[in-house]
């Protein structure tokens, strides 16, 4: 009985260490529309905010980036949901172009710095637009012995129909090509973003996932999704390209019917124990893979499901013509993560001197529903209802002049201090 016992334990203990130095991550890729320029939407940063705030990425690597300026707001509105986040260097796109002005979108990625640290970055050029090439080491406890790097090549490549424009894109992807064919055969390689391709059959998508092409590196879609994608609902799961149907908003309209967005891996990580894509993680998200969906704007009712809500929706919509796609991975090492650090729970969006309006930036973790207002007696004066907004704009013209503090009778909140002067 005693042995029985013992045997049970050991396989417990070895079953829990497995379990223990399994860990998965959440990757994201955005097409951001021209941010922040692009400025037909007002206040378009709370949106993205709510998007951010649903899926936490470790990776977030976007497109269409306009500036630094840009840049930093991303992160910040990034570190207010945990102060791990970080960013590579910000860089301006330095590929020949002879043929438009793209020296303002460029491409970026943001990444939590518990899980993963940034070795180097540098730029692939094309004769249109940079690839940016991130190469990331896992943050483990194994790094020092057994370190695992993955690297996240990010891009756009030249949009529009026609073979023309095919054309351009294939050279584009022969450019990334002749550079990944410089790496390790085992590489562990990561290539997010807007293809603007309409079937698999595009000699750009060609070059990427043909095996008799003699590539170094040949890539696989996690989704299992390939084939001829434009204005074909059998792909409607995948589907990224347009969430909107009204001119107004800025981007493309036309309603749902491409898939332009993608997150591709090197072979090896379908099976690398050290770092794999999760089967079946693949998701383009807000997209509900609705079939009633296909030309019309995400935030439709048409476009309605269990996986996401129209409260998301409605902020995909407004954001970006594009949807985000995400994919998950996983490795068999341990994280070495520190202490999460407590974030602020409310800010002040500008000055906590005002005149009429008070501004406040809400952390989502919180989940308050209700501020209060009290005075320097500790008398509540008004009550602030906060609904679904990380934002709120509350008029303070009828309390007079003088100190006053927000808290929160739904959480123990440290009193936050602002002055009123009329």
């Amino acid at each position: 009985m005693k042995k029985k016992i013992c045997l049970v334990l050991m396989l417990s203990i070895f079953a829990f260490n497995g379990l223990q130095a399994q860990e998965n991550f959440k990757f994201m890729f955005y097409n951001i529309l021209n941010f922040p320029l692009e400025d037909a939407v007002p206040n378009r940063l709370q949106y993205l905010e709510v998007v951010l705030d649903d899926y936490r990425p470790d990776i977030f690597m976007v497109c269409e980036l306009n500036n630094s300026s840009g840049a930093e707001t991303i992160l910040s509105a990034l570190q207010f949901l945990n102060p791990n986040y970080e960013s590579a260097t910000f860089e301006l796109n330095t590929s020949d172009d002879n043929i438009s002005d793209q020296n303002d979108l460029q491409n970026l990625i943001y990444y939590d710095s518990s899980k993963f640290i940034l070795e180097n970055q540098s730029i692939v050029t094309s004769i249109f637009r940079d690839f940016n090439h991130y190469r990331m080491k896992i943050n483990s406890l194994e790094s020092a012995t057994n370190p695992v790097f993955i690297d996240i090549i990010v891009c756009h490549l030249k949009a529009s129909s026609g073979t023309e424009n095919q054309a351009l894109r294939f050279e584009m992807v022969e450019d990334l090509v002749a550079y990944l064919d410089t790496f390790p055969t085992d590489s562990n390689v990561v290539l997010a973003g807007d293809f603007n391709v309409y079937t698999h059959t595009e000699p750009a998508f060609q070059e990427l996932i043909d095996s008799d092409n003699n590539n170094t590196i040949d890539f696989i879609d996690p989704a299992n999704q390939i084939g001829s994608w434009h204005n074909n609902t059998n792909y409607i799961d995948v589907m990224t390209q347009s969430t909107r149907t009204l001119n107004g908003f800025g981007g493309s309209t036309g309603g749902f019917d491409d898939r332009f967005d993608f997150i591709m891996t090197s072979e090896n990580m379908a099976t690398n124990p050290e770092i794999k894509f999760v089967e079946n993680s693949y998701k383009v998200f807000g997209n509900n893979a609705n079939v009633q969906c296909y030309n019309q704007a995400i935030n439709s009712s048409d476009c309605s499901g269990p996986d996401y809500s129209a409260f998301i929706r409605e902020a995909l919509h407004n954001f970006s013509d594009h949807l985000p796609v995400t994919l998950e991975f996983q490795t068999n090492q341990s994280l070495s993560i520190e202490e999460f650090t407590t974030v602020s729970t409310i800010q002040f969006v500008g000055s906590n001197i005002i005149n009429d309006v008070l501004k406040l930036k809400l952390n989502p973790l919180t989940q308050i529903k209700t501020l209060t207002i009290t005075n320097n007696l500790g008398q509540i004066v008004k009550t602030i209802s906060v609904k679904n907004s990380l934002y709120i704009e509350e008029n303070m013209s009828s309390l007079a002049n003088g100190i006053y503090y927000i808290t929160s009778q739904e959480f123990q909140v440290k009193p936050l201090k602002f002055i009123i002067t009329h």
